[in-house]
């Protein structure tokens, strides 16, 4: 049976040595298949790492985040996952520039969570283009990523009636491609680092294939399972598909 990964796994504390493993989802909406998989995820990382694990779930919709609070049985006698959850009760709503330069992680799950409000997306926008512009597109990126669709359409069409470059999937690429160049190299060195720790072996041909992969996303990717594999093979291995 082919290993499960989730999709973004945050460690505390040093990397061969983690304190504890956090596995962080967000969902728009209940599915089963996930309420399955939660608790495979934690109890993977448990035996992997040898550390406490938890599971955060974030949800922009409160009736998501209700279904998601609810403790998950298993078929494993005693085992019942009982997720973090995060939900729009739980965000605030900012509704002011100020407030977006002082806590950009808030504002990005704000746009998550309350992207459907036009005044909390102009708040953001407004925030944005008075921040570093060296970070700036970064936080653009991360809210248009976790963001609804009606949120994603106000976010470009208040950022294109303005003259900052990053407004849309497109200039974002050709805007930050040297910077994303750079993040790419920087999560390889990462990569090959986390297995070299763990002490698994990296063939000459698995080194070609991470090396010469420019996707960042996918690096990411195979980071985030590089925390768990026993083998370097395995990094590569996709979650099942569902059936």
């Amino acid at each position: 049976m082919r290993q499960r990964f989730p999709d973004t796994v945050v460690l505390v504390g040093p990397v061969h040595q983690p304190l504890h493993a956090i596995v962080v989802e967000i969902q728009q909406e209940k599915s089963e298949s996930k309420l399955r998989q939660l608790p495979r995820y934690a109890a993977a990382l448990w035996l992997f790492l040898q550390c406490p694990a938890s599971v955060l779930v974030v949800c922009p919709t409160q009736t998501a985040a209700e279904e998601y609070a609810k403790p998950i049985p298993t078929t494993l006698p005693g085992y019942v996952l009982q997720s973090v959850v995060v939900g729009p009760d739980d965000i605030p709503v900012l509704t002011d520039a100020e407030a977006v330069i002082a806590d950009p992680q808030l504002a990005v799950m704000g746009i998550m969570a309350h992207g459907a409000q036009r005044r909390v997306v102009e708040a953001f926008a407004a925030g944005i283009r008075k921040m570093d512009p060296e970070v700036a597109p970064r936080y653009y990126e991360y809210a248009y990523r976790t963001a609804a669709r009606s949120a994603r359409r106000l976010l470009e069409e208040i950022m294109s009636s303005t003259s900052w470059p990053v407004y849309s999937p497109f200039a974002r690429e050709h805007f930050g491609r040297g910077k994303e160049e750079g993040r790419t190299e920087e999560a390889t060195r990462l990569l090959l680092r986390t297995l070299e720790v763990r002490a698994i072996n990296i063939s000459d041909e698995i080194r070609d294939r991470i090396t010469t992969c420019t996707d960042l996303e996918q690096i990411e990717t195979w980071l985030d399972r590089a925390l768990i594999v026993e083998r370097a093979d395995d990094i590569f291995v996709p979650e099942e598909p569902q059936l």
